[in-house]
Order: C-alpha cells, then structure tokens, then sequence
C-alpha cells in the first residue's frame, strides 16, 4: 500500500497539472487583449474572477455529491467541460463568449477536477495530510507555468489564441479521461492498511484531530469564520497579483520582451508550486499557527518589494517579489486542505474542503478590483496598496483562531 498510494499520488499531480491551467490567464490573455484593443484591463480581469467563481462552484458540487458519484464520473464530466469550454473560448468574439466558455465551463471543470482529486487521494496518506497536500497542489500550481510558457511560445498574433485555445482543450479532454480509468477511492481494506500508517506522532500536536464534522456543524464553528476570512484576503491578494503579474512587470520594464516578461511572470507560479510542498510539509512539523505566522511574514515582504520595484523600476526587485509572491500564496492552498482535515476531522472532509474553498468565490474580486484600480490611477501602485492593506487586516484575524 505504500508504494501503490504514491502512484495515485502522481496521478493527482499529473491531473492537477493540466487543471491548474486556470492561473495561466494573465499568460493567456495577452494575445486575446492584443487582438480585442476595445476590451479593458478591468472587463479582461473579470474572464478571471468568473473562472475562480465558477472554480469554487464546480469544487463545491464535487464534493457534495461526492458519497453518490464516482470520482470516475466527475473526471469525465470535467473533461467534456474543459473541452466544451475551450472550443467555445475559441471561437468567441465577444466578452460574454469568453466568460461562458473560459470562465464558467473551464472553472467548472477545474473545480470538479480539483476536489475530486483532493479529496480521493488524500485519503491515501492520512499520515502526511500537510505534505500530500502540498504535493497535489504543487502540480495545480506549476500547471499555469508550463502551460503559460509553451502557449507563449505557440501562440502568435491575431487570431493564433484560437487554435491553442482549441487544442489546449483537446488535450485537457485526453487527460481526464485517461486518468479517469485509474483513480479511485481506497476500499475498506486499504483504509484499514491506511490507519495503521498512522504514527503517535502524526497523532500528537496541531495536526491531530478532536472529532469528524460535517460541513453545517463545521460553518457553525467560530474557527471556520475566522480562517476563512484570512483565506479570502491572503487568496485575493495572491490572485491580484497573479492575474496581473504580466502587466505589473511591463509597468517596471516597458521595454522588456514578451518572453522575458513570460519567464519572470511564471517564477510566481514556479514558486506557487515550491511554496505548496514546503507549506504542506511545515504544517505537519511546526503546526497551523507557526506556519500561518511565515506565510503572513512573506505576503507582506513580497507586497512591500512590489511597491518598491515599481517606485524604483528595477526589474531585479520586481523578480524577487515574484518569487516570494509564489511562495506566500502557494501556503495558503496547502494550510486550507491539512486545516480542514485536522480541525474538523477525514470523514466529511471532500464537501468540508470545497466550502472552505468558497473563500476563491470572493477572493476572486480581487482580479477585478486591481483591473478597476489600474483602470482608474493608470498604475498597480494603488493596487498594491490594497492588497498590503487586506494582508494586514487578515494578520489581525488570524490572531483570533483558536482549534475547536
């Protein structure tokens, strides 16, 4: 069984890789922004709020059906919406098209992917829920890397957005369905072999859990409330900055290149990814409080060099800010799954996680709103601003938290 759990692990990441697509929007709306000069950095900023939207919806439909729908199933569902999504972004010329298609359809089908995911493959390593975690969503982190980079380098000007919108939805369907032959939930038998993984010291500190809840006993805990406004203002912020990661670096470098500006825009999800496994496994051995404390310590080091690159135009401080930009956000996915798990138990945890991951549903605006603040001022200086301001706000609150 151990060896057999890291299979369906890398399967997950496999999956989570091409799902995680979603973040590569401030990569793949260049040329659709290019090509469409009337529509605003506000109206293009939204195509990403609706997909986190319909994201957060599709996770959470996911798991509340979850006891009565194969994992099977929602892969192939999510497949056909992916498909349907892509094809239809494609062939779009209007905002409305390209809401529909990439950001209803294609959110849906990332949140059905996602939640299906997490919530089956989780349940293979109820000894490491922080590091498993960290795992599976370094590659949803790293997808919006590898995908922005080979898009960039494919996709040219004009109407070239539309065959790889198209045949990224080709290959999205592929990959769901084939993975969709292999993953599954452990039977009773290899849940058994899995409890017996788990250590006294797994057991012990932070990690361990007081009672399994369901999701109308869990919302009625102040501890949810509490974590959940942080998650929505440290995820919003972190979304700011990655739907308009392309457009801040040309702010400081005006005269960089479209694939220099590519490369330092996709350190962010480079290090998303890297930040996801480090957070994931910090969790396990320091705790929720510690671990919440540095990734709080790094959004506000990350924010206050992003105002100072653009104060100073140095693309050296930008990149930094990038990096750590990534590293901050990709804690905050991972202490979602391992804090749901351990405060409120594995037995409810699929439709536990994905209403915990409605917090994406509001911190989504915050696409939106650093689109309007550009619209408005003509500069990411006020956004940056903001977002200082709501991580501060979500240090206060995380203050609060205490373990039911």
């Amino acid at each position: 069984m151990k060896w057999k759990r890291w299979l369906y692990a890398a399967m997950g990441v496999l999956v989570l890789l091409f799902a995680g697509l979603i973040y590569a929007w401030s990569v793949l709306s260049r040329p659709v922004a290019a090509y469409f000069t009337d529509w605003s950095s506000a109206q293009l900023s939204l195509t990403f709020t609706i997909c986190m939207m319909f994201f957060c919806l599709g996770g959470f439909f996911s798991g509340l059906f979850s006891g009565k729908i194969n994992v099977k199933i929602n892969m192939v569902i999510s497949a056909f919406l992916f498909l349907a999504g892509f094809f239809l972004a494609s062939k779009t010329s209007s905002l409305p098209g390209l809401y529909i298609g990439y950001g209803v359809l294609c959110g849906t089908a990332s949140g059905i992917a996602y939640n299906s995911i997490m919530g089956t493959v989780t349940k293979y390593f109820p000894d490491k829920p922080g590091l498993i975690s960290g795992i599976l969503l370094m590659g949803f982190g790293f997808g919006s890397f590898l995908i922005g980079k080979v898009y960039q380098a494919f996709t040219g000007s004009g109407e070239s957005f539309r065959k790889s919108f198209l045949l990224f939805g080709i290959i999205l369907f592929i990959v769901m369905l084939l993975c969709a032959l292999f993953i599954k939930k452990p039977d009773a038998a290899e849940t058994a072999a899995l409890i017996e993984m788990i250590t006294e010291d797994s057991k012990s500190g932070d990690t361990a859990v007081t009672e399994d809840m369901n999701f109308r006993q869990m919302i009625r805990r102040s501890s949810f409330w509490l974590y959940f406004f942080w998650a929505i203002l440290l995820c919003a912020a972190g979304l700011a900055v990655i739907s308009q990661a392309g457009a801040i670096a040309v702010e400081v470098a005006p005269k960089a290149s479209a694939g220099t500006i590519s490369t330092v825009v996709g350190l962010v999800s480079i290090f998303n990814g890297v930040g996801r496994v480090i957070f994931g496994e910090m969790y396990d051995r320091i705790g929720r409080g510690k671990t919440m404390v540095i990734n709080e310590i790094l959004y506000c080091s990350a924010i206050v060099l992003l105002i100072l690159s653009l104060s100073t135009g140095s693309f050296l401080i930008l990149t930094i800010g990038f990096i750590i930009t990534g590293l901050a956000y990709g804690g905050v996915p991972t202490t979602n799954s391992a804090f749901v798990g351990s405060f409120y138990g594995k037995k409810h945890y699929s439709i536990n996680f994905s209403v915990l991951n409605m917090n994406l549903f509001f911190a989504s605006f915050g696409s939106t709103i650093a689109g309007f603040l550009y619209d408005s001022s003509g500069s990411y200086f006020s956004t940056l601003l903001f977002l200082l301001g709501a991580i501060v706000v979500g240090i206060i609150i995380s203050m609060m938290i205490k373990k039911p």
